[in-house]
Protein backbone atom coordinates (compact mmCIF):
# COMPACT_ATOMS: atom_id res chain seq x y z
CA UNK A 1 0.00 0.00 0.00
CA UNK A 2 3.23 2.13 0.31
CA UNK A 3 3.39 2.44 -2.97
CA UNK A 4 -0.33 3.95 -3.69
CA UNK A 5 0.94 7.04 -1.80
CA UNK A 6 4.00 6.98 -4.06
CA UNK A 7 1.81 7.05 -7.15
CA UNK A 8 -0.58 9.17 -5.79
CA UNK A 9 -0.36 11.82 -8.43
CA UNK A 10 -0.71 8.92 -10.69
CA UNK A 11 -4.02 8.32 -8.35
CA UNK A 12 -4.78 11.54 -9.10
CA UNK A 13 -4.48 12.14 -12.11
CA UNK A 14 -6.75 8.83 -13.02
CA UNK A 15 -9.13 9.68 -10.76
CA UNK A 16 -9.98 13.28 -13.04
CA UNK A 17 -9.45 12.06 -16.21
CA UNK A 18 -11.80 9.03 -15.56
CA UNK A 19 -14.37 12.21 -14.51
CA UNK A 20 -13.87 14.08 -17.76
CA UNK A 21 -14.24 10.70 -19.52
CA UNK A 22 -17.41 9.88 -18.19
CA UNK A 23 -19.78 12.88 -18.80
CA UNK A 24 -17.55 13.73 -22.42
CA UNK A 25 -19.96 13.46 -25.07
CA UNK A 26 -22.87 14.44 -22.67
CA UNK A 27 -24.65 18.08 -23.09
CA UNK A 28 -24.96 18.41 -19.28
CA UNK A 29 -21.66 17.05 -18.45
CA UNK A 30 -20.76 16.87 -14.94
CA UNK A 31 -24.12 18.36 -13.99
CA UNK A 32 -25.67 14.04 -14.38
CA UNK A 33 -23.61 13.61 -11.16
CA UNK A 34 -25.69 15.45 -9.33
CA UNK A 35 -29.26 14.67 -11.30
CA UNK A 36 -28.97 11.05 -10.84
CA UNK A 37 -28.99 11.26 -6.97
CA UNK A 38 -31.35 14.18 -7.12
CA UNK A 39 -34.03 12.47 -9.26
CA UNK A 40 -33.89 9.15 -6.94
CA UNK A 41 -34.04 11.62 -3.75
CA UNK A 42 -37.82 13.22 -5.60
CA UNK A 43 -39.17 10.39 -6.23
CA UNK A 44 -38.43 8.15 -3.13
CA UNK A 45 -39.40 11.15 -0.81
CA UNK A 46 -42.63 11.71 -2.44
CA UNK A 47 -43.20 8.07 -1.83
CA UNK A 48 -42.45 7.76 1.86
CA UNK A 49 -43.34 11.27 2.69
CA UNK A 50 -46.43 11.37 1.31
CA UNK A 51 -48.01 7.81 0.34
CA UNK A 52 -46.27 5.94 3.26
CA UNK A 53 -45.98 8.72 5.26
CA UNK A 54 -42.58 8.23 7.55
CA UNK A 55 -42.91 10.67 10.67
CA UNK A 56 -39.18 11.87 10.62
CA UNK A 57 -37.89 14.95 11.75
CA UNK A 58 -36.44 16.52 8.44
CA UNK A 59 -37.08 13.94 6.31
CA UNK A 60 -36.03 15.09 2.96
CA UNK A 61 -32.32 15.96 4.78
CA UNK A 62 -32.86 12.15 6.51
CA UNK A 63 -32.98 11.06 2.61
CA UNK A 64 -31.02 12.64 0.86
CA UNK A 65 -28.08 11.92 3.16
CA UNK A 66 -28.59 8.45 3.25
CA UNK A 67 -28.80 8.22 -0.40
CA UNK A 68 -25.15 10.10 -0.63
CA UNK A 69 -23.58 7.90 1.82
CA UNK A 70 -24.95 4.68 -0.26
CA UNK A 71 -23.81 6.41 -3.58
CA UNK A 72 -20.19 6.31 -2.77
CA UNK A 73 -20.32 2.69 -1.85
CA UNK A 74 -22.54 1.80 -5.38
CA UNK A 75 -20.40 4.46 -7.48
CA UNK A 76 -17.23 3.23 -5.87
CA UNK A 77 -17.63 -0.19 -5.83
CA UNK A 78 -19.03 -0.80 -9.30
CA UNK A 79 -16.28 1.88 -10.94
CA UNK A 80 -14.10 -0.05 -9.12
CA UNK A 81 -14.90 -3.29 -10.10
CA UNK A 82 -13.97 -2.50 -13.84
CA UNK A 83 -10.43 -0.67 -13.25
CA UNK A 84 -8.95 -3.75 -14.61
CA UNK A 85 -10.98 -5.10 -17.38
CA UNK A 86 -11.66 -1.74 -18.63
CA UNK A 87 -7.96 -0.71 -19.51
CA UNK A 88 -6.67 -3.71 -20.52
CA UNK A 89 -3.47 -1.84 -23.59
CA UNK A 90 -2.44 0.23 -20.13
CA UNK A 91 -2.53 -2.90 -18.13
CA UNK A 92 -0.49 -4.75 -20.66
CA UNK A 93 2.08 -2.22 -21.99
CA UNK A 94 2.68 0.16 -18.80
CA UNK A 95 4.65 -1.06 -15.07
CA UNK A 96 2.59 0.59 -12.05
CA UNK A 97 0.92 -0.95 -9.22
CA UNK A 98 -2.12 -1.82 -10.92
CA UNK A 99 -4.05 -1.17 -7.63
CA UNK A 100 -3.31 2.50 -8.05
CA UNK A 101 -6.25 1.77 -11.27
CA UNK A 102 -8.40 0.61 -8.27
CA UNK A 103 -8.08 3.35 -6.05
CA UNK A 104 -8.09 6.21 -8.95
CA UNK A 105 -11.72 5.14 -9.72
CA UNK A 106 -12.67 4.81 -6.19
CA UNK A 107 -11.20 8.26 -6.26
CA UNK A 108 -13.60 9.63 -8.73
CA UNK A 109 -16.63 8.17 -7.22
CA UNK A 110 -15.46 10.33 -4.10
CA UNK A 111 -15.22 13.60 -5.85
CA UNK A 112 -18.72 13.00 -6.91
CA UNK A 113 -19.98 12.05 -3.67
CA UNK A 114 -17.88 15.68 -3.07
CA UNK A 115 -20.26 17.57 -5.07
CA UNK A 116 -23.41 16.18 -4.19
CA UNK A 117 -22.47 17.10 -0.37
CA UNK A 118 -21.96 20.82 -1.77
CA UNK A 119 -25.95 20.36 -3.11
CA UNK A 120 -26.62 18.75 0.64
CA UNK A 121 -25.02 21.74 2.31
CA UNK A 122 -27.30 23.94 0.29
CA UNK A 123 -30.36 21.83 0.92
CA UNK A 124 -30.07 22.25 4.55
CA UNK A 125 -29.72 25.58 4.67
CA UNK A 126 -32.80 26.13 2.12
CA UNK A 127 -34.69 23.97 5.38
CA UNK A 128 -33.27 26.11 7.94
CA UNK A 129 -30.55 23.18 9.61
CA UNK A 130 -27.26 25.32 10.39
CA UNK A 131 -24.96 22.30 10.02
CA UNK A 132 -24.18 21.68 13.92
CA UNK A 133 -20.46 21.29 15.80
CA UNK A 134 -21.05 17.25 15.56
CA UNK A 135 -20.73 17.53 11.70
CA UNK A 136 -16.74 17.92 11.79
CA UNK A 137 -16.54 13.99 12.55
CA UNK A 138 -18.35 13.15 9.59
CA UNK A 139 -15.32 13.74 7.16
CA UNK A 140 -13.62 10.80 9.71
CA UNK A 141 -16.91 8.54 8.84
CA UNK A 142 -16.51 9.20 5.03
CA UNK A 143 -12.91 8.11 5.36
CA UNK A 144 -13.39 5.10 6.89
CA UNK A 145 -16.32 4.55 4.30
CA UNK A 146 -13.93 4.89 1.93
CA UNK A 147 -11.60 2.27 2.87
CA UNK A 148 -14.22 -0.01 2.91
CA UNK A 149 -14.90 1.09 -0.67
CA UNK A 150 -11.49 0.31 -1.89
CA UNK A 151 -10.85 -2.27 -0.19
CA UNK A 152 -14.03 -4.18 -1.41
CA UNK A 153 -13.12 -2.74 -4.98
CA UNK A 154 -9.85 -4.33 -4.95
CA UNK A 155 -11.07 -7.72 -4.20
CA UNK A 156 -13.76 -7.32 -7.60
CA UNK A 157 -12.09 -5.87 -9.76
CA UNK A 158 -9.36 -8.96 -9.67
CA UNK A 159 -12.02 -11.08 -9.40
CA UNK A 160 -13.74 -9.64 -11.96
CA UNK A 161 -10.78 -9.97 -14.02
CA UNK A 162 -11.47 -14.29 -13.45
CA UNK A 163 -15.04 -14.37 -13.43
CA UNK A 164 -17.13 -12.14 -15.09
CA UNK A 165 -19.99 -12.93 -12.92
CA UNK A 166 -18.91 -10.99 -10.46
CA UNK A 167 -20.21 -8.15 -11.80
CA UNK A 168 -23.84 -8.98 -12.11
CA UNK A 169 -23.25 -10.58 -8.74
CA UNK A 170 -22.41 -7.32 -7.48
CA UNK A 171 -24.95 -5.64 -9.21
CA UNK A 172 -27.86 -7.43 -7.33
CA UNK A 173 -26.65 -7.44 -4.48
CA UNK A 174 -26.22 -3.53 -4.29
CA UNK A 175 -29.45 -3.09 -4.87
CA UNK A 176 -30.73 -5.89 -2.46
CA UNK A 177 -28.20 -3.81 0.08
CA UNK A 178 -30.45 -0.70 -0.79
CA UNK A 179 -33.51 -1.65 0.64
CA UNK A 180 -32.27 -3.80 3.64
CA UNK A 181 -29.85 -0.74 4.64
CA UNK A 182 -31.57 2.29 6.44
CA UNK A 183 -31.46 4.56 3.01
CA UNK A 184 -35.33 5.49 3.23
CA UNK A 185 -35.93 4.48 7.11
CA UNK A 186 -35.02 4.95 9.95
CA UNK A 187 -33.40 1.91 11.88
CA UNK A 188 -35.65 2.05 14.59
CA UNK A 189 -38.72 0.35 12.15
CA UNK A 190 -36.76 -2.87 12.79
CA UNK A 191 -38.26 -5.23 15.10
CA UNK A 192 -36.00 -4.53 18.62
CA UNK A 193 -35.03 -8.27 18.76
CA UNK A 194 -33.61 -7.88 14.71
CA UNK A 195 -32.44 -4.12 15.22
CA UNK A 196 -28.58 -5.93 16.15
CA UNK A 197 -28.54 -8.20 13.52
CA UNK A 198 -28.92 -5.38 10.82
CA UNK A 199 -26.45 -3.32 12.15
CA UNK A 200 -24.22 -5.73 11.22
CA UNK A 201 -24.08 -4.44 7.89
CA UNK A 202 -21.66 -1.74 8.72
CA UNK A 203 -23.22 0.60 6.37
CA UNK A 204 -26.37 1.06 8.17
CA UNK A 205 -24.06 2.45 11.10
CA UNK A 206 -22.06 4.41 8.50
CA UNK A 207 -25.55 6.34 7.75
CA UNK A 208 -26.71 6.34 11.46
CA UNK A 209 -23.99 7.70 12.41
CA UNK A 210 -23.80 10.00 9.24
CA UNK A 211 -27.24 11.74 10.15
CA UNK A 212 -26.39 11.54 13.68
CA UNK A 213 -23.88 14.25 13.29
CA UNK A 214 -24.96 16.22 9.99
CA UNK A 215 -28.26 16.46 10.84
CA UNK A 216 -29.19 16.40 14.32
CA UNK A 217 -26.21 17.15 16.46
CA UNK A 218 -25.99 13.76 18.40
CA UNK A 219 -22.17 12.57 19.10
CA UNK A 220 -22.22 8.93 17.30
CA UNK A 221 -21.72 6.19 19.17
CA UNK A 222 -17.83 5.23 19.54
CA UNK A 223 -18.43 1.63 19.33
CA UNK A 224 -20.10 2.40 16.16
CA UNK A 225 -17.21 4.13 14.50
CA UNK A 226 -14.61 1.66 16.14
CA UNK A 227 -16.67 -0.99 14.25
CA UNK A 228 -16.61 1.36 10.89
CA UNK A 229 -13.02 1.74 11.37
CA UNK A 230 -12.06 -2.10 12.39
CA UNK A 231 -14.63 -3.27 9.06
CA UNK A 232 -12.29 -1.04 6.82
CA UNK A 233 -9.19 -2.21 8.34
CA UNK A 234 -10.58 -5.85 7.73
CA UNK A 235 -11.52 -5.07 4.14
CA UNK A 236 -8.84 -3.02 3.06
CA UNK A 237 -6.58 -5.80 4.17
CA UNK A 238 -8.17 -8.76 2.48
CA UNK A 239 -9.23 -7.18 -1.00
CA UNK A 240 -5.38 -6.26 -0.79
CA UNK A 241 -4.83 -9.57 -0.58
CA UNK A 242 -6.79 -10.87 -3.26
CA UNK A 243 -5.45 -8.55 -5.58
CA UNK A 244 -2.02 -9.09 -4.93
CA UNK A 245 -2.65 -12.86 -4.99
CA UNK A 246 -4.42 -12.39 -8.69
CA UNK A 247 -2.58 -9.82 -9.77
CA UNK A 248 0.50 -11.40 -11.55
CA UNK A 249 -2.29 -12.76 -14.64
CA UNK A 250 -4.18 -9.95 -15.25
CA UNK A 251 -1.93 -9.46 -18.43
CA UNK A 252 -2.96 -12.53 -19.84
CA UNK A 253 -6.71 -12.53 -18.78
CA UNK A 254 -7.44 -8.92 -19.64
Amino acid sequence: MIEIWNYRHLVKKIALSELKLRYKNSVLGLLWSLLEPLLIFIVLYFVFSYLMKLNVEHYQLFLFLGIICWDLLEKGTMMGLYSITSKPTLIKKVYFPREVLVVGMCSTALLMVFFELVVFLLFMLLFGVIPPITALIFPFILLGEFVIVVGLSLALSALNVYYKDVQYIWAVLLRAGFFLTPVIYPVIIYPPQYVGWFLLNPMARIIEASRKTVIYNIMPNITDILIIYVTAFVALLAGYFIFMKLEPRFAEEV
